[in-house]
């Protein structure tokens, strides 16, 4: 065996949603801070992205965190989020999965009742709050960055389905918010690839009409995905966040519950200790608690706490054969979707 790079990477889902943890092989990525660092792997070299995300060795159904040393003093570690379209600031259902990891495998010295592990992220700092017995991570309750909304009720071309409506806000990303009414879709496995297909459609024409900047972080000026909502209660909604360049996230997502909570705060004014239950597709659960307000470079927002779960199910090694033509990887259209 010759392999010039091999990489050390745990198996983690969060109510579903594959989040697996780059545990060894890479040491740092340049950059003073995690975004510097993710904007390098985005604009600079993706070759990482692309080994551990495309085929032959990855799959569309899959997000893999990198684990790195934090860039603040205050952080326990840092991590990036490698997704099939790019390297993403911030996902609460990953975040879920590097703190379970983290603590599972012993990297961070689990503390019962409760350990507290502190994450460098591209979007800033998150809190983590493990509930832990039996030398298991039983939940994971995060205090997410502040979310704010852009605009309510943005109206766009939506091509063959006439003008739609979308709540634009930030919980980590921005994301769109459509409600599934305007639509001849329900938020069903059976439609998943509807969804996946109509979400990335969405997408670009929403950044073609759409003209956004993140007051504070230079590099977000997108949006980033399409979330589809159903209300089925005061509080209660189910969710799908299609991904580029085709999927539907299986986990409720934490980002957007973040987004979607920030708006049910400017739309009806939903007071501090409001929780918001979050059901995905496939009936995975989040619970998104209001902490309080704040503002983001003159924004108002919220500050959310999600909690969810997640299952360490397995361990693997990863490497690149100098002779592989296909370590730069590679996407079909018949499972990776039109948007590929």
């Amino acid at each position: 065996m010759r392999w010039k790079q091999t990489l050390q990477l745990v198996d983690v889902h969060c109510e579903g949603e594959i989040g697996k943890v780059i545990t060894g092989g890479v040491i740092n990525v340049p950059g003073a801070t995690m975004l510097d660092k993710m904007n390098y792997i985005n604009e600079v070299d993706d070759s990482l992205r692309r080994l551990v995300v495309m085929e032959p060795r990855g799959c569309l159904q899959m997000s893999v965190n990198l684990l790195l040393p934090p860039t603040r003093p205050e952080a326990d570690a840092g991590f990036i989020v490698l997704q099939a379209d790019k390297a993403h600031p911030m996902s609460g259902s990953n975040c879920i999965c590097v703190v379970t990891a983290l603590l599972e495998l012993g990297m961070v010295p689990m503390q019962e009742p409760q350990t507290t592990v502190v994450l460098d992220t591209p979007a800033g700092l998150i809190t983590a709050r493990a509930e832990c017995a039996d030398g298991r991570c039983r939940s994971v309750s995060l205090d997410m960055v502040p979310a704010f909304v852009e605009q309510l009720d943005f109206r766009f071309d939506a091509g063959e389905l006439g003008e739609l409506k979308a709540d634009i806000a930030f919980g980590g990303v921005y994301y769109a918010l459509i409600d599934i009414d305007q639509l001849p879709l329900q938020i069903v496995p059976e439609q998943a690839r509807e969804l996946a297909d109509l979400g990335v459609a969405l997408k670009q024409r929403l950044n073609a009409q759409l003209d956004i900047q993140h007051p504070l972080l230079p590099s977000v000026n997108e949006v980033a995905y399409v979330m589809f909502r159903q209300r089925l209660e005061q509080h209660t909604y189910r969710t799908c966040t299609t991904l580029p360049p085709g999927r539907i996230d299986r986990s409720p997502c934490g980002t957007g519950s973040s987004a979607n909570l920030a708006t049910l705060h400017a739309r009806e004014g939903v007071a501090t200790g409001t929780v918001l239950t979050s059901r995905s597709t496939i009936d995975g659960q989040f619970r998104i608690e209001l902490l309080g307000t704040t503002d983001v470079g003159g924004k108002p927002a919220v500050l959310p706490r999600v909690t969810g779960r997640a299952w360490v199910y397995g361990f693997h090694q990863l490497g690149v054969d100098p002779d592989d033509p296909l370590a730069a990887g590679f996407m079909l259209s018949d499972t990776w979707g039109a948007g590929f």
